[in-house]
């Protein structure tokens, strides 16, 4: 895809990174609060609120509570709120100080109490161990009952205050249950919503890869044209420069102008009739379709982009098939009649009462009995065509042999030239399907250059592609060549612009060299001369 995901991966530990961060809020309000204490004490107005019955304890026990924070402070970076019992002595430390900074005030009166219902939550929430936190709380309890008791004995306080730290006592223990209750639903609930997104996360990662790895290109394009999310395939479709890609996304015309012009009628008319078209001249078709996504929401679309290629081959094999059958169910009975039309005309040209215009009609019907005898051995060649059985030949020493045996059945004047560096070149190849191919592509040369200049010649050229790591075997003539208007039907059947040719070699020759995992396509030299190439993978 050309854009990030939408989705980023959860972190793995995210829960052990949230309980840090409470720590570090808790250890910040820790530092606060032995601050705030100290300040009670020194500023003039509120210091008769605190540290009345014990000035000296009062001063000595916040400064230790705020030096307390020193070594907190240090250990912020690190894991130290995964060790509970760590843990543990620092709310017992904040325990004993509270408690002592509130004996020393004058307990319940001065309200200091109170912040123990801050700590016995906080613990719930950082303890995870449920009989440690429940333990602070109960120790907090304690805590308040008897340093009120302490206080009563001591005449600081009447009987009523026990009344208060009672209260007090309950309170605390009904906040620590309902913190651990809430704190662990949040913790389920958190733990579910991370389980959620990391599902969420991979099924898009999973998604990705599936579209990213389709054949069929596939555009995310919103209403004004400009493409926000591409797949490798249709990148390959539409050929796609580089520059765009990096730019993550375009317009939709930067892409491919005819399939913008299609787009657009299609967004306006709310109609479409999917007709093929070429990237670039000479190309391979391809078709698009297109599916509007979420309608009347986000006005974005999708577009499919697919090679028309397989389509159409798809539909010329099934048509290939059905006349494949279609003739071998009627061949015999062509080639009956055939045989005995045949068979009329030469004793017809045998006999010595001929006129010579009958001669001449004689020999017309020879001759395209002939030709109706060819076109039906082609057909059934392809019917019945058998599985390859290929062979490591060495191509050069092969072409010289099979070239030498051609002109010597071909029996007149012609001249074939093989050039190649490679005389080592091993290739895999069905020798039986290679030289029927290189038959008929040789025949085409020498008739078309003979047309041109009067002589039959052909040339075999033979490199080496390494970015594609493929062979290439050009099949070289000095004819007129194929007219642009042509090379797309050259390899159809039944295609040819001969008066006497069947429309069936090319096509057989591609389809031969197709169950070899070869190519043939025509392409004309640099020089303007015709060229059928023969690539074979490496």
């Amino acid at each position: 895809m050309n854009r990030p995901a939408i989705l980023s991966q959860p972190e793995a530990h995210s829960q052990s990174y949230q309980n840090l961060a409470l720590f570090r809020i808790y250890v910040g309000y820790r530092s606060i609060l032995s601050i705030v204490l100290l300040i009670l004490l020194v500023s003039p107005d509120t210091r008769t609120l605190v540290g009345a019955l014990n000035p000296d304890l009062y001063t000595t026990t916040a400064l230790i509570y705020l030096a307390t924070n020193i070594p907190l402070f240090g250990a912020l970076s690190t894991h130290f709120n995964e060790n509970q019992a760590l843990m543990l002595l620092v709310f017992l430390v904040d325990i004993v100080a509270i408690t002592l900074l509130a004996d020393t005030s004058g307990g319940m009166t001065s309200g200091l109490p109170a912040l123990l219902v801050i700590t016995v939550a906080s613990s719930a929430v950082l303890i995870s161990n449920k009989k440690f936190a429940m333990l602070i709380a109960a120790i907090s309890v304690l805590a308040i009952l008897l340093d009120t008791a302490w206080l009563i004995l001591r005449g600081a306080l009447d009987i009523g205050s026990l009344f208060p730290a009672g209260l007090l006592g309950l309170l605390v223990f009904a906040v620590a249950l309902m913190v651990q209750t809430i704190a662990l639903r949040l913790s389920r609930a958190e733990a579910l919503a991370r389980n959620r997104a990391s599902d969420l996360y991979n099924l898009q990662r999973l998604n990705e890869q599936i579209v990213q790895h389709m054949q069929t290109g596939i555009l995310l394009v919103n209403n004004d044209g400009f493409v926000r999310v591409i797949n490798q395939s249709a990148n390959r479709l539409l050929k796609s420069e580089s520059k765009i890609i990096e730019q993550q996304g375009g317009q939709l015309e930067d892409y491919c102008v005819q399939l913008a012009e299609q787009f657009n009628l299609w967004k306006h008319s709310g109609m479409h009739r999917a007709k093929p078209f070429a990237i670039i001249e000479g190309g391979n078709p391809v078709i698009a379709n297109f599916q509007e996504l979420q309608p009347h929401i986000n006005h974005e679309s999708l577009i499919f982009v697919e090679d028309y290629a397989p389509a159409t081959q798809y539909a010329q094999s099934l048509k290939l098939n059905s006349l494949g059958r279609l003739t071998a169910s009627i061949a015999h009975e062509i080639r009956n009649p055939l045989g005995a039309i045949s068979h009329a005309a030469q004793l017809l040209q045998e006999s010595t009462d001929l006129v010579p215009a009958d001669n001449r009609m004689a020999d017309i019907i020879q001759h395209h009995s002939e030709r109706v005898n060819q076109i039906v051995e082609s057909v059934m060649q392809i019917s019945r065509r058998e599985p390859p059985k290929p062979e490591q030949l060495i191509l050069v020493s092969w072409l010289n042999d099979f070239a030498r045996e051609y002109l010597n059945a071909l029996n007149r004047p012609a001249e074939i030239t093989i050039d190649c560096d490679y005389k080592e070149l091993l290739v895999e190849f069905d020798p039986e399907n290679l030289q029927r191919i290189f038959t008929n592509l040789l025949d085409n040369a020498l008739r078309h250059s003979k047309h041109k200049t009067g002589k039959e010649t052909a040339r075999i050229h033979i490199n080496i592609d390494a970015s594609l790591h493929q062979y290439h075997i050009n099949v070289i003539d000095n004819g007129s060549g194929v007219a642009s208007v042509d090379r797309a039907k050259l390899f159809e059947p039944f295609f040819t612009t001969m008066s006497e040719g069947s429309g069936m070699g090319l096509y057989l020759c591609k389809q031969l060299c197709e169950i070899n995992n070869a190519s043939l396509d025509y392409r004309p030299t640099a020089k303007g001369e015709s060229c059928f190439r023969i690539s074979i993978n490496q």
